[in-house]
Protein backbone atom coordinates (compact mmCIF):
# COMPACT_ATOMS: atom_id res chain seq x y z
CA UNK A 1 0.00 0.00 0.00
CA UNK A 2 1.40 3.30 -1.28
CA UNK A 3 0.55 6.95 0.47
CA UNK A 4 1.82 10.12 -0.89
CA UNK A 5 2.65 12.28 2.40
CA UNK A 6 3.61 15.70 1.31
CA UNK A 7 4.65 14.99 -2.17
CA UNK A 8 6.64 12.00 -1.09
CA UNK A 9 5.42 8.40 -2.24
CA UNK A 10 5.71 6.55 1.01
CA UNK A 11 4.20 2.33 1.82
CA UNK A 12 1.93 2.10 4.14
CA UNK A 13 3.42 -1.39 6.25
CA UNK A 14 0.55 -3.81 6.41
CA UNK A 15 0.71 -4.17 9.52
CA UNK A 16 -0.43 -0.39 10.00
CA UNK A 17 -3.18 -0.69 7.68
CA UNK A 18 -5.72 -0.61 10.76
CA UNK A 19 -4.39 2.26 12.95
CA UNK A 20 -5.97 5.29 12.73
CA UNK A 21 -4.18 8.00 10.55
CA UNK A 22 -3.19 9.86 13.07
CA UNK A 23 -1.29 7.51 15.28
CA UNK A 24 -0.23 6.39 11.95
CA UNK A 25 1.33 10.14 10.94
CA UNK A 26 2.43 10.45 14.55
CA UNK A 27 4.09 6.99 15.34
CA UNK A 28 5.18 5.59 12.09
CA UNK A 29 6.33 8.89 10.93
CA UNK A 30 6.73 11.03 13.70
CA UNK A 31 4.64 13.76 12.51
CA UNK A 32 3.13 15.21 15.39
CA UNK A 33 1.26 18.48 14.35
CA UNK A 34 -1.68 16.72 14.17
CA UNK A 35 -3.05 16.35 17.93
CA UNK A 36 -5.24 13.69 19.59
CA UNK A 37 -8.33 15.67 21.07
CA UNK A 38 -11.61 13.79 21.36
CA UNK A 39 -10.57 10.83 19.09
CA UNK A 40 -14.24 10.74 17.40
CA UNK A 41 -13.68 13.33 14.81
CA UNK A 42 -15.41 15.91 16.44
CA UNK A 43 -13.06 18.59 17.66
CA UNK A 44 -10.89 18.91 14.39
CA UNK A 45 -7.54 19.02 15.97
CA UNK A 46 -6.74 15.95 14.46
CA UNK A 47 -7.06 17.30 10.78
CA UNK A 48 -4.79 16.62 7.72
CA UNK A 49 -5.90 17.37 4.01
CA UNK A 50 -6.50 13.77 1.76
CA UNK A 51 -6.89 14.12 -1.62
CA UNK A 52 -7.87 18.23 -1.17
CA UNK A 53 -10.73 17.65 1.52
CA UNK A 54 -10.13 18.59 5.21
CA UNK A 55 -10.27 15.06 7.06
CA UNK A 56 -10.51 13.82 10.40
CA UNK A 57 -7.49 11.80 10.86
CA UNK A 58 -8.44 10.12 14.40
CA UNK A 59 -11.20 8.83 12.73
CA UNK A 60 -9.66 7.36 9.56
CA UNK A 61 -7.73 4.50 9.28
CA UNK A 62 -4.26 4.31 7.34
CA UNK A 63 -5.49 1.83 4.85
CA UNK A 64 -8.01 4.25 3.96
CA UNK A 65 -5.29 6.55 2.40
CA UNK A 66 -4.01 3.88 0.18
CA UNK A 67 -3.00 5.72 -3.47
CA UNK A 68 -4.23 8.94 -1.91
CA UNK A 69 -2.58 12.27 -1.52
CA UNK A 70 -2.20 13.73 2.43
CA UNK A 71 -0.93 16.75 2.95
CA UNK A 72 -0.03 17.48 7.22
CA UNK A 73 0.72 21.27 8.46
CA UNK A 74 4.52 19.67 8.57
CA UNK A 75 4.15 19.80 4.59
CA UNK A 76 2.95 23.64 4.35
CA UNK A 77 5.63 25.56 4.34
CA UNK A 78 8.28 25.19 1.28
CA UNK A 79 11.78 25.97 3.11
CA UNK A 80 11.94 28.94 5.15
CA UNK A 81 8.91 30.21 3.61
CA UNK A 82 5.39 29.40 5.43
CA UNK A 83 2.37 29.42 3.86
CA UNK A 84 0.48 31.71 3.37
CA UNK A 85 -2.36 30.80 6.39
CA UNK A 86 0.59 30.11 8.64
CA UNK A 87 2.09 33.44 7.75
CA UNK A 88 -1.49 35.27 8.61
CA UNK A 89 -1.80 33.12 11.70
CA UNK A 90 1.73 34.86 13.04
CA UNK A 91 0.61 37.84 11.84
CA UNK A 92 -2.65 38.02 13.81
CA UNK A 93 -1.31 36.51 16.84
CA UNK A 94 -4.06 34.14 16.64
CA UNK A 95 -2.31 30.89 18.68
CA UNK A 96 -3.32 31.18 22.69
CA UNK A 97 -2.43 27.53 23.60
CA UNK A 98 -2.13 26.18 20.32
CA UNK A 99 -3.30 22.95 20.79
CA UNK A 100 -5.84 23.12 17.96
CA UNK A 101 -4.31 25.21 15.57
CA UNK A 102 -2.36 22.71 13.36
CA UNK A 103 -6.12 21.27 12.80
CA UNK A 104 -7.48 24.83 12.29
CA UNK A 105 -5.08 25.51 9.77
CA UNK A 106 -5.40 22.48 7.81
CA UNK A 107 -9.33 23.23 7.49
CA UNK A 108 -8.24 26.82 6.41
CA UNK A 109 -5.75 25.57 4.13
CA UNK A 110 -8.44 23.12 2.17
CA UNK A 111 -11.15 26.19 2.84
CA UNK A 112 -9.00 28.48 0.54
CA UNK A 113 -7.48 25.54 -1.99
CA UNK A 114 -11.01 24.96 -2.55
CA UNK A 115 -12.14 28.66 -2.53
CA UNK A 116 -9.81 30.84 -2.31
CA UNK A 117 -11.61 34.19 -1.57
CA UNK A 118 -14.30 32.64 0.50
CA UNK A 119 -17.62 34.43 2.27
CA UNK A 120 -18.11 35.09 5.79
CA UNK A 121 -20.32 32.30 5.83
CA UNK A 122 -18.23 29.76 3.61
CA UNK A 123 -15.52 30.45 6.27
CA UNK A 124 -18.19 29.77 8.98
CA UNK A 125 -18.88 26.45 7.10
CA UNK A 126 -15.57 25.00 6.58
CA UNK A 127 -14.23 25.82 10.08
CA UNK A 128 -17.56 24.40 11.57
CA UNK A 129 -16.23 21.29 13.78
CA UNK A 130 -12.95 22.69 14.88
CA UNK A 131 -13.35 23.71 18.39
CA UNK A 132 -11.24 25.86 20.25
CA UNK A 133 -11.56 25.72 23.69
CA UNK A 134 -9.21 29.26 24.26
CA UNK A 135 -11.69 31.25 21.58
CA UNK A 136 -9.61 32.42 19.44
CA UNK A 137 -12.56 31.92 16.83
CA UNK A 138 -12.39 36.01 15.80
CA UNK A 139 -8.87 35.91 15.08
CA UNK A 140 -8.82 32.41 13.19
CA UNK A 141 -11.20 34.11 10.69
CA UNK A 142 -9.66 37.16 10.52
CA UNK A 143 -6.36 35.42 9.82
CA UNK A 144 -8.32 32.89 6.79
CA UNK A 145 -9.56 36.52 5.42
CA UNK A 146 -5.85 37.83 5.96
CA UNK A 147 -4.89 34.83 3.89
CA UNK A 148 -7.41 35.03 1.27
CA UNK A 149 -6.45 38.83 0.88
CA UNK A 150 -2.55 38.11 0.17
CA UNK A 151 -3.07 35.67 -2.16
CA UNK A 152 -5.23 38.54 -4.82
Amino acid sequence: MNVILNGKSHVIPSDWADESLLFFLREHFGLTGAKFGCGVGLCGACTVIVDGSATRSCITRAGDVEGLSVRTIEGLAHGNVLHPVQQAWLDLAVPQCGYCQSGQIMSAVALLDETPHPAAEDIDAAMDGNLCRCGTYPRIRAAIVRASEDAR
